[in-house]
């Protein structure tokens, strides 16, 4: 069991018997009665976003979900298609799940799957991906001196602000939970 001061951001905890994850967190003292969390919770099954007060000696059981392995394989109309490393079984998962897997994982690519009661409800990103240029215009000449951006195109198809130094072939970290340019990938 979790103590409310427990909670931070991306803690999963099962309230109500739905897995939700912790988006957002704030304590506040409230003098002489203790104090009280504010949290932000998504119901990681049907992605509605609620808020949620506790008290301070509230507790909180964590949430019963487990994290697989899976390899992306393509994305067909509304749906994507998964293999399970272990099994070596397929899944078809709704866009509604995810939309971001093709955006920011190559096919063949992997990423860690949430799965509750054996089903995927979600996936666990890292912060950031490394992704190839594959359209990038020439950089304007003269123009190096300021920080300009130019649009590039990565090889999920999503476009990106880079720097004008970035060209085609580099290969490129991106943010997940944004999509921005982070860094030339080393």
């Amino acid at each position: 069991m979790y103590g409310v001061t427990d909670l931070r951001k991306d803690t999963l905890i099962d309230l109500d018997g739905a897995p939700y994850k912790v988006l957002d967190y704030a304590q506040k003292q409230m003098g002489r009665g203790g104090s009280i969390v504010n949290t932000k919770l998504k119901n990681l099954i049907t992605g509605q976003v609620i808020d949620k007060t506790f008290k301070n000696d509230e507790k909180v059981k964590p949430a019963e979900v487990s994290r697989q392995k899976v390899q992306y394989l393509y994305s067909a109309g509304s749906e994507f298609s998964v293999m399970d490393l272990d099994s070596y079984e397929t899944i078809e998962v709704p866009n509604s799940i995810d939309s971001d897997v093709p955006k920011y994982i190559v096919e063949g690519g992997n990423i860690d799957a949430l799965m509750y009661e054996e089903k995927i409800i979600g996936f666990d990103w890292p912060k950031n991906v490394a992704l190839k240029v594959i359209k990038a215009p020439g950089a304007d000449k003269g123009n190096s001196a300021s920080a300009t951006t130019k649009e590039v195109e990565v090889e999920t198809g999503i476009k990106v602000q880079a720097p004008q130094f970035i060209k085609e072939g580099d290969v490129i970290k991106v943010d997940t939970r944004n999509g921005a340019y982070l860094e030339r990938a080393k």
